[in-house]
């Protein structure tokens, strides 16, 4: 069935609709990444938006029971150049076509999707739809401009009631904006007694859970639009060793007095370089993100930078200078790969460890 994609500038390509037959629309964006489609499909950080795959071949080798980063997807839509009709992998169990119609997500291949992103590239991000060949396309564009985009994909996302992921290491709350399976997967290789909290669990009630530290997650959106979370880590911050990434990297930044602001169309691919300026090593990342900390801002807060993207220079990490608290932009869980900072979870480790003898040292004194 033919599908058009219209972006609300007016720019239409024609395509083959596969998956879901709905209408969708929302934010499009692009990934670079040559693998990893079915985390990416799955990352609740793409709530609300349409994904286009720069690598032309989308769906070669199936989808499969293990790769989920969540179980209900919160992607708009789907844009590829070729989606393969026939994978071939002793992993996979369906097709990506099998896969998104089961998950009721529409997808539209055929297109030149080299065009569409250097179309983002030069005006950033745009509203789009999916819509079907015999619709007025006046009609989708004037809609899409007059309506705004969600703020409130963190609380879709979230999960609504706390839930453990029991260890017998130390204890950690994972704060759940939107959070990668792969995260609690590296926690509990780790032997981590995880707590799972909803995005809006407030200090109190972290405090009670009686952490040995506090992990933050990615999520979907701009980090202003969660102002609960914010005040949160306000109070956190100090009493309890952080770890923060992607949206909690942004979030943790606001709450230490930092700004944040929107990138013209992001970082999302499993192929970015990173510089750690404490060691001088550069790693490969996975990265999906639209925001980034604004580092005029950092001049009267007590943050420091540790990671820098070599791309265009933006901050991917930074540390507190006096409280146990580190955050990075990328995704060291690596999901999909590289797993180049992986170590950085075994840094959190330490800083819960060396924390926590300092308590039992205070307690005793």
């Amino acid at each position: 069935m033919n599908k058009q994609l219209v972006l609300e500038d007016g720019t239409i390509f024609v395509g083959k609709g596969f998956g879901s037959d709905k209408e969708t629309s929302g934010e499009v964006v692009f990934t670079t990444g040559m693998t990893g489609y079915q985390e990416v499909l799955s990352d609740p950080s793409y709530c609300g938006q349409i994904i286009t795959f720069t690598y032309p071949l989308i769906g070669n080798y199936g989808i499969n029971r293990d790769d989920f980063e969540t179980i209900h997807p919160a992607v708009k839509g789907l844009i590829v150049k070729e989606q393969a009709q026939f994978p071939s992998n002793w992993r996979s169990e369906m097709s990506i076509d099998e896969y998104l119609k089961m998950r009721d997500i529409p997808g539209i291949a055929g297109i030149d999707t080299r065009k569409l992103t250097r179309i983002i590239r030069q005006y950033g991000t745009l509203k789009g739809a999916i819509v079907s060949a015999d619709v007025n396309v006046q009609d989708v564009i004037e809609k899409l401009k007059n309506t705004p985009l969600q703020k409130d994909q963190v609380k879709q996302v979230s999960t609504k009631s706390a839930y453990p992921s029991p260890g017998r290491g130390f204890r950690v709350v994972l704060i759940d904006f939107g959070m990668k399976h792969g995260i609690l997967r590296e926690l509990n290789k780790r032997d981590c007694d995880v707590i799972v909290v909803p995005y809006n669990t407030t200090a109190d009630e972290i405090i009670q859970l009686n952490p040995d530290g506090v992990m933050l997650s990615n999520g979907p959106g701009n980090p202003k639009h969660v102002p609960e979370a914010i005040d949160t880590l306000k109070t956190l911050i100090g009493k309890v060793p952080i770890f923060g990434i992607c949206l909690g990297h942004q979030l943790f930044a606001l709450a230490s007095g930092a700004e944040t602001f929107q990138l013209k169309f992001g970082h999302r691919g499993s192929n970015h370089p990173v510089k750690d300026l404490e060691t001088g090593k550069t790693a490969l990342t996975s990265q999906n993100h639209g925001y980034a900390v604004d580092e005029d801002s950092l001049k009267n807060t007590k943050l420091e930078v540790t990671h820098v993207a070599l791309n265009d220079g933006t901050i991917e990490g930074l540390k507190h200078k006096e409280f146990p608290a580190f955050t990075v932009q990328y995704h060291p869980e690596a999901s999909p790969g590289p797993e180049d900072d992986n170590p950085l979870f075994d840094r959190f480790i330490e800083l819960m460890k060396k924390h926590s003898a300092t308590r039992k040292e205070i307690h005793h004194a």
